[in-house]
């Protein structure tokens, strides 16, 4: 699988090689073995309601799009658009990070583009276990990788 990261925003540091782990984790928890190519592009509010304007319809600003340009079911072509400006307004409301939030709006991103849908309770309750679990374990894999970092020897 080959993945794309492109930066077109100034407001927070995008650490690539996290991403394509996080992109990683969620095709191995999901057993998604697909040859394709994912790109994930990071942009501003102003460019996020652009997009959202064009292919959605919706004149406001949101945290992430995915668009899904697979020619079959054979392979994965995708891309995922995430506004850094609704990770820092997102990260003071949930009182979280803006790098957790980035990380959150790329699993989502990846579940919309696997077949998951959050336009009903029961479907955004899925998505939320499921994106929380895959956030958990990728957390869990690097503090264990951390640690015996750490270790003495």
């Amino acid at each position: 699988m080959e993945i794309i990261i492109k930066n077109l925003q100034r407001k927070i540091l995008i650490h690539p090689k996290r991403i394509r782990k996080a992109v990683l984790t969620v095709l191995s928890l999901e057993k998604i073995k697909k040859p394709g190519e994912i790109t994930i592009l990071f942009v501003d509010n102003r460019q996020i309601r652009e997009f959202n304007l064009m292919y959605r319809g919706r004149d406001c600003a949101t945290d992430v799009i995915s668009f899904d340009d697979s020619i079959n079911r054979k392979e994965i072509l995708a891309d995922i658009v995430i506004s850094t400006d609704t990770a820092i307004s997102n990260a003071k409301i949930f009182n979280t990070v803006p790098l957790y939030e980035l990380n959150l709006y790329v699993v989502h991103g990846l579940l919309h583009l696997l077949g998951y849908d959050d336009r009903t309770a029961k479907g955004r309750k899925i998505m939320q276990e499921k994106a929380e679990t895959i956030l958990n374990a990728d957390f869990r894999k690097s503090m264990v990788r951390l640690r015996s970092s750490l270790t003495l020897k």
